[in-house]
């Protein structure tokens, strides 16, 4: 039996524009947000959201997940949460005089955490551990998670009190972070018109199997190999400013980017690059997502 043909870049594109123009139904702006968050999902990386409350980040991964047929979840983050809240935990039934597995909300394809840093480390530990590993043990016993699996957190600039700031080794398990600003007062007016009477809402244009196809045809995409050089380097010269010729920078950075962050780079190019309707990275790319990724 032959194999299916493949299918052409620009027809990959516009099943990626459908979803966008559909999300836009009912997010006002925030262009580059939304385009990011497609970014994270189609390189299969978790995204850290920051920006102030109201501008959109729930509703935005709320009307993701409902245009991909996916399932969603929101965990609001507070400091008494424990980590038996998010994964699961074994119940005992006493009808039965068994222990019972009750699987935890963070098994859905789109999860948000709201305000990840007023959590516990333990908590955040136990979320960031079920991003890396894609999988959680209940009493010796393991559980996949679903695919597509997309976590997005969310975090408020302005709140100092009551916080559990997210160490610098937990943030590098991000592919990124997109700093969320507010709208623009002719956005704001829209916002106002189009949600004022009945806020539309976004109908499924894919499901979450072609969206898995999607993120196996991103992995694909081909980058040249002085293009991975150009990637190394400019993660290198991050650890190592005024060796590279770059003075000015060495006293904006405190760590240097870890090699996680060259994969995160290439992973986010190639998304893009399939987002524009090719198949193959251009040095624009990288640019374009290099400063979310870093």
């Amino acid at each position: 039996m032959s194999a299916p043909a493949p299918v052409p870049p620009a027809q990959d594109a516009g099943e990626i524009e459908r979803v966008l123009f559909e999300i836009k139904q009912v997010i006002v702006g925030q262009d580059r947000m939304l385009e990011r968050m497609v970014v994270g999902l189609l390189a299969k990386g978790h995204l850290l959201i920051e920006g102030v409350p109201g501008v959109a980040k729930t509703l935005a991964v709320e009307t993701l997940a409902s245009t991909v047929g996916a399932s969603f979840a929101r965990l609001q983050f507070t400091p008494d949460l424990v980590p038996a809240d998010i994964v699961g935990t074994r119940v005992y039934r006493q009808g039965k005089d068994a222990f019972d597995t009750e699987l935890g909300p963070i098994f859905a394809n789109f999860v948000l955490t709201d305000e990840i840093n007023r959590a516990p480390a333990k908590v955040q530990s136990a979320l960031l551990e079920v991003m890396a590993e894609q999988q959680v043990s209940i009493g010796g016993k393991t559980y996949p998670m679903p695919r597509p699996f997309l976590v997005m957190a969310t975090q408020n600039p302005i709140e100092s009190e009551g916080v559990y700031p997210l160490p610098e080794a937990q943030r590098d398990r991000f592919l990124m972070k997109i700093l969320v600003d507010y709208p623009t007062p002719a956005e704001e007016r829209e916002i106002v018109y189009r949600m004022g009477v009945s806020p539309p809402t976004a109908a499924t244009v894919i499901q979450a199997a072609d969206l898995v196809r999607l993120q196996d045809t991103a992995s694909k995409v081909f980058v040249h190999h002085a293009l991975v050089d150009y990637v190394v380097r400019v993660v290198v010269a991050t650890r190592h400013p005024t060796e590279h010729g770059l003075p000015d920078v060495a006293g904006w950075v405190s760590y240097g980017a870890s090699p996680r962050a060259s994969l995160g780079l290439i992973a986010a190019a190639r998304a893009l690059a399939l987002i524009r309707g090719r198949d193959y990275v251009l040095p624009q790319d990288v640019l374009d997502i290099a400063a979310d990724v870093l």
